[in-house]
């Protein structure tokens, strides 16, 4: 597997646009397109949330169905959630205007959105971007990167990644954008993600992978502890790699799943570094656990922690409070036997051993917990297992942001 510069546009076939159709912000874009010249197989994943925004149940309908996909329509600004049916005719009308625009079926039109629940969309201004965007597109690694800022609403930068795997012979390519920055918990988040690839693959083999690498990946980030409305994953296979099918279990199979991990595990981790207000990427290792699932608990309870995550914003060691938030994971485990250590480029420093504070410098402790990206180890010792969970300190900015977030 080798990494590369770009997203979406990366592979073959996969064009993209963006554009300013002035949905809700004023000097910026906020409409985005991913096009594919060959009709794709679509993978998904959803939000957990019962509460669903209109988008989120179209494109359940759509790849539930098993339909060829060949676009994909995003705008940020408003969720278009909680807007009844009234929300639910807009998704019906922009794949219309999409499928006009573009030629294409409309049950080959995938929707995503993001930003404020409650407000009904301009669908005028909506289906209006959309001829701009079919305008526009093509397969430049510029237009994927423009497109993946487009669909930014409180990020701070764009999110994307692509890799290059061989398969029979043949470069398959794999690239994704995604964005999210808050209500961002596990059960996925504020978070639209969008993966392209060339492979020739079947869509139950393409949904296996997907569905395999989500739990690991942007399940285990947490910004605030909310859950979304509006999160989405989607995977498209458009087959113009031409490389042999890959079959579920191979190890072409094996390949293309440690490639898409690659590319999933990086935006989720984009996104956990760039919540609201954060100044760090906080990551949590749980290790020598009995099982995967006590790992992890008691990594995403530590990394959920809003005590924890304000002393990581204070450059604070208060071990204590990563210790009770394991107490009450529900993983049972003893605490008199919990190793803990900080870790970043600044070094490495243990803090307990055995549940008890060893002597160490909080002046060391402060510069290492400093630094841009900052991980905790906890060590339980009942095993080998281990899992990683991923999110941000919490600071003064969060609360600025969401406080007049409608304004």
């Amino acid at each position: 597997m080798e990494i590369i510069k770009g997203g979406v546009t990366a592979a073959k076939g996969f064009e993209a646009a963006s554009t300013a159709a002035g949905i809700k912000y004023k000097d910026r874009t906020d409409m985005a397109l991913i096009y594919s010249q060959a009709p794709c197989v679509a993978a998904g994943t959803f939000t957990k949330n019962v509460v669903k925004a209109a988008p989120v149940k179209w494109d359940q309908q759509v790849v539930g169905s098993g339909a060829k996909v060949q676009a994909v329509v995003v705008n940020s600004g408003i969720a278009n959630a909680c807007t009844g049916a009234e929300g639910f005719g807009y998704c019906k009308d922009t794949a219309v205007a999409a499928a006009k625009a573009l030629d294409i079926p409309e049950d080959g039109v995938l929707i995503g959105s993001t930003g404020v629940i409650g407000k009904q969309m301009p669908i005028d201004k909506l289906t209006a971007g959309i001829d701009v965007l079919a305008g526009k597109k093509n397969d430049t690694l510029e237009n994927g990167t423009e497109a993946a800022k487009a669909i930014m609403t409180t990020d701070t930068c764009e999110k994307e990644l692509a890799a290059v795997i061989e398969v029979g012979g043949k470069q398959v390519t794999i690239g994704g954008m995604a964005k999210g920055s808050g209500m961002i918990h596990p059960n996925m988040c504020t978070m639209l993600a969008f993966v392209t690839t060339d492979a020739v693959i079947a869509k139950e083999t393409l949904q296996k992978a997907l569905s395999g690498d989500v739990d690991d990946t942007y399940n285990m980030i947490s910004v605030d502890g909310d859950t979304s409305t509006n999160d989405t994953v989607i995977l498209l296979a458009n087959g113009l790699a031409g490389n042999p099918e890959i079959v579920y279990g191979s190890p072409e199979y094996e390949e293309f799943a440690l490639a898409l991990h690659a590319i999933n595990e990086y935006l989720a981790k984009k996104i956990a570094g760039d919540g609201e207000g954060a100044t760090a990427l906080f990551e949590v290792k749980a290790v020598g656990c009995e099982s995967v699932e006590q790992a992890k608990t008691l990594a995403k309870s530590i990394v959920c922690s809003n005590l924890t995550k304000t002393a990581i914003a204070g450059h604070d060691a208060n071990w204590g409070r990563i210790l009770c938030a394991m107490g009450y994971s529900g993983a049972q485990f003893d605490p008199e036997k919990v190793d803990l250590f900080f870790e970043s480029k600044a070094g490495k420093i243990q803090i307990i051993e055995n549940g008890t504070a060893v002597d160490y410098s909080e002046a060391e402790a402060t510069k290492i917990l400093s630094e841009p990206e900052v991980t905790a180890i906890a060590d339980v010792k009942m095993g080998a297992e281990e899992a990683v969970a991923w999110g941000c300190d919490l600071t003064h900015g969060y609360i600025e942001i969401n406080a007049d977030y409608r304004s």
